[in-house]
């Protein structure tokens, strides 16, 4: 591999990893707005013609502007509890436990850039429920 080669491939690099940590640190200003009900702030992530799926109601939200405005519109007590972010490159997905009034849904967003915004978000909600009792032999509690 010629010299130049090499320096390419390492200038990439470089690059790629800066943009990774440029998409994180908008990613932990991102949950920490949600968290705050900083409105404005937490949809500056978004492309102006970002999409927002949520599968389990079968509802698609097209546009920053309606992402925020539907976001702005729950009635409820919003609070957002980061449990992991992993990712790299375009595609980037959050674990988080979002508690509405009080009362827990765990969740995962997959979050897909486009240069240094979302350009589609897909979330999956899921309910608590109870440790069956026959794997108990098997398993330890988690904290949540």
């Amino acid at each position: 591999m010629s010299d130049q080669a090499t320096d390419d491939q390492c200038s990439g690099a470089r690059n790629q990893e800066a943009r990774d940590q440029a998409i994180r640190a908008a990613l932990d200003q991102h949950w920490a707005a949600s968290d705050a009900n900083d409105f404005v702030t937490e949809h500056l992530i978004y492309h102006e013609d970002a999409v927002l799926d949520y599968p389990q109601s079968g509802e698609r939200t097209r546009g920053r502007s309606n992402i925020q405005s539907q976001r702005s519109s729950q009635p409820n007590e919003k609070r957002f509890t980061i449990r992991r972010i992993i990712g790299g490159g375009d595609h980037w997905v959050t674990e988080f436990i979002l508690t509405y009034d009080g009362n827990p849904s765990y969740t995962v967003s997959i979050m897909e850039f486009t240069g240094d915004k979302v350009a589609r978000e897909t979330q999956y909600f899921a309910d608590p429920f109870p440790a069956p009792a026959f794997r108990a032999q098997w398993v330890e509690r988690m904290d949540t």
